[in-house]
């Protein structure tokens, strides 16, 4: 699965006094007015615009997180983890800047429509390859997707300039609604608050959700909290769960222009220390 970052260099061109064209000049270009003179005017003031169009910087970074080997990105918001224990084989492609591709296999059906979730709401293109011991249940193929997906996270956002980092969003899914608001703050804390009526669904047992969940913010230094508002359903509030995560994480991941590449932070720094 090829990953795609388009990420180029954040800079913002020098302010010059230049007046918007005409409507002549730009009907000029158009066709509309062969003044040349008009015609010149609007070309030079577009392209002066566009240079002030901040550009976003591509960053990639390298770190090891629990067990987890950890390739550089070639380019963009895009983080790369390969994690193998006696118990998983896992391996995570992330980009930021996606358009939403899901290619997700973990061997747990349900876990992996999340993901698609995850993928589809966000704008994130991820991939997804695990094996596990799933003879035994779906616990540790669980906790080290999770793990591994925050280790990403934590690699593409490298130093988190410019971002929003704060994400908020409601997801309804028919009867249920659920709030998730979350912080890009390198404090990793979860509160979590689903009310799942049932102990499975299918094959999965839904108290992976909370397990699920805990995992990634351990190891993307993420400040998550989940509220349900309302629901009956079991896979709908699941869903409804992961739609909102996707939609939060996506607002605060995207960039603030108005930052022009700052950190968000009134400390100057976000990590996890």
């Amino acid at each position: 699965m090829e990953l795609k970052g388009p990420t180029p260099a954040l800079a913002v061109a020098p302010r010059r006094a230049l007046l918007k064209p005409s409507l002549g000049a730009f009907l000029a270009v158009r066709g509309g007015n062969p003044n040349p003179q008009s015609r010149r005017l609007y070309l030079t003031w577009n392209s002066h615009r566009k240079m002030e169009t901040p550009r976003l910087a591509p960053c990639s970074c390298m770190s090891t997180e629990n067990g987890s080997a950890v390739t550089n990105a070639s380019s963009g918001r895009v983080g790369e983890v390969k994690r193998v224990t006696k118990e998983t084989n896992v391996h995570i492609k992330l980009n930021l800047d996606g358009t939403g591709v899901s290619e997700c296999s973990t061997g747990i059906p349900f876990l992996d429509h999340m993901l698609d979730q995850i993928a589809s709401h966000g704008l994130f293109d991820v991939y997804v390859k695990a094996s596990g011991d799933i003879h035994i249940d779906d616990h540790h193929t669980n906790e080290d997707v999770a793990l591994a997906i925050g280790s990403t996270l934590l690699q593409a956002l490298g130093d988190r300039k410019g971002i929003n980092r704060f994400g908020d969003f409601s997801a309804p899914l028919d009867e249920a609604l659920v709030h998730v608001s979350l912080d890009l703050s390198g404090r990793p804390h979860l509160s979590y608050n689903l009310q799942i009526p049932t102990e499975r669904v299918g094959s999965y047992d839904t108290q992976l959700v909370e397990h699920f969940f805990q995992s990634l913010v351990n190891t993307s230094g993420m400040t998550l909290h989940i509220r349900q508002l309302a629901g009956k359903n079991s896979h709908h509030i699941i869903e409804a769960t992961f739609k909102a995560f996707a939609r939060a994480l996506r607002q605060a991941t995207e960039y603030d222009l108005r930052r022009h590449g700052s950190v968000p932070s009134s400390k100057g720094v976000l990590s996890r220390s």
